[in-house]
């Protein structure tokens, strides 16, 4: 159970940054602090203490006031000594067991939510985001800290930042202060403790020293952010590459919102297209469905996901599918025959998500978690689009027709397919 108490260090000046606050910095259009916090309140802490220094403290208190925070501000007169006595200054605030984090640290959900339930001080094997370099590095012996510190040449581990301790640590930090008239690091509380060690390895975190720290602090939010599951073979393996790197140049200037407009006005124009000219249309229904992802990577960057947004963009897809094979059936065919074979691609395409949002409305669970089955079967909507545009690069009348059989055989298939999974799923399941 994670302790319900987190201390953060926010003493220090950040004069590589301007002399700027680092826990009020912004990074993909949310404060560092405001990140550790929402993270920390979500896996159960309910009690903060903020060290930090006099020159900091109004801004620190304005930022509380502006977001609802509740937490307690406690002063280090003597911010140039080291951080391991602002620890020691949070002594009067903690009692038993405590999470202690750096404001300059920037941690990913997932490993908030694995870091809390370890023990001592969490270490990566295999950081992914860090200058390995410049970063704290942990030697381990028998899964305590044997030995701390920048330049060991011999190390198993990556110091995150992130600690669970107890508040017997204060008797190592009260020896410290009077050997050295409190100015000693929180690395020699650590040495000196030789505290346990959890390995949390490849999850994503960094910390932010400097602008190069920050501009890979922000990509590293953004590539995070894309959703676990549910992505086509082309989501996966094209448009995440792209949408991206998109959201990462876009993820300070705007808003989900903002993209979802731009993303579904862009798809109804591919569809009007259709009626002048099938291969530019072709592409910029693509370009709709690579920017599809913008809007739920920034609001996931920017911590700003709402049931709200994800039901309208969901539903203004199924507005752009429908208008381009609408639009695209009314330029290109003739035959009442081949209309309704596109009626049946229309339908199918709208009942390929139908089919697994029901599931969710139903039973209140993702189908693509509990159904692994569904993720391999081809037909969603990125997949459809890619398909889409390759017809169209070089239209003729029989590949337009070509394209509407394929899509009402795939998609309707898809449906069929995923009814039956989902009714064996339920009938052998006992918990849905």
């Amino acid at each position: 159970m994670a302790p319900k108490t987190a201390v953060i260090l926010a003493a220090g000046l950040g004069t590589r940054l301007g002399g700027k606050p680092k826990g009020l910095l912004r990074i993909a259009g949310r404060e560092i602090l405001y990140r550790t916090i929402v993270l920390l309140k979500r896996n159960g802490v309910e009690e903060f203490v903020i060290v930090t220094n006099g020159r900091y403290a109004p801004l620190y208190r304005e930022f509380l006031e502006k977001h609802g925070f509740e937490a307690e501000l406690i002063i280090n007169p003597e911010p140039e000594k080291g951080n391991g006595h602002s620890l020691h200054l949070a002594k009067v605030g903690v009692s038993g067991s405590f999470i202690l984090v750096m404001s300059d640290h920037v941690y990913s959900e997932a490993f908030v939510e694995r870091a809390v339930k370890g023990n001592g001080l969490i270490a990566d094997r295999n950081p992914g985001w860090v200058d390995v370099k410049e970063a704290t590095k942990v030697r381990v012996r028998e899964g305590h800290v044997e030995g701390i510190g920048k330049g060991l040449k011999e190390w198993d581990a990556v110091d995150t930042g992130f600690f669970v301790l107890d508040d017997g640590i204060f008797s190592v930090t009260s020896a410290l202060e009077e050997e050295k008239g409190g100015d000693y690091s929180l690395s020699e509380v650590v040495g000196r403790a030789g505290i346990e060690v959890t390995f949390v390895d490849g999850l994503a975190w960094t910390d932010v020293d400097t602008p190069e720290d920050v501009k890979r602090a922000r990509k590293m939010l953004v590539k995070t952010a894309v959703k676990g599951t549910g992505d086509g073979f082309i989501s996966r393996h094209l448009n995440r590459k792209v949408s991206t790197e998109i959201s990462a140049l876009l993820v300070e200037r705007t808003s989900p919102n903002a993209m979802t407009a731009f993303t579904f006005l862009l798809g109804l124009l591919s569809a009007i297209l259709t009626l002048a000219n099938l291969p530019l249309s072709g592409v910029l229904y693509q370009m709709s469905s690579i920017l599809d992802g913008v809007d739920g990577e920034i609001a996931r960057a920017q911590m700003r996901t709402s049931r709200l947004g994800g039901y309208v963009d969901s539903l203004l897809d199924r507005y752009v599918d429908g208008s381009f094979l609408a639009f695209l059936a009314y330029s290109t065919l003739r035959e009442p025959l081949w209309y309704a074979v596109a009626l049946l691609a229309l339908l199918g395409s709208v009942m390929v998500s139908y089919s697994t949002e029901r599931f969710k409305g139903a039973f209140c669970r993702d189908a693509y978690s509990e159904i692994s089955a569904l993720r391999k079967l081809p037909g969603k909507r990125d997949e459809r689009v890619f398909l889409t545009m390759l017809f169209l690069l070089y239209p003729a009348q029989a590949s337009i027709k070509a394209l509407f059989l394929l899509l009402a055989l795939i998609t309707n298939a898809r449906v069929a397919l995923t009814t039956y999974l989902i009714s064996r799923k339920v009938s052998q399941s006992k918990t849905i």
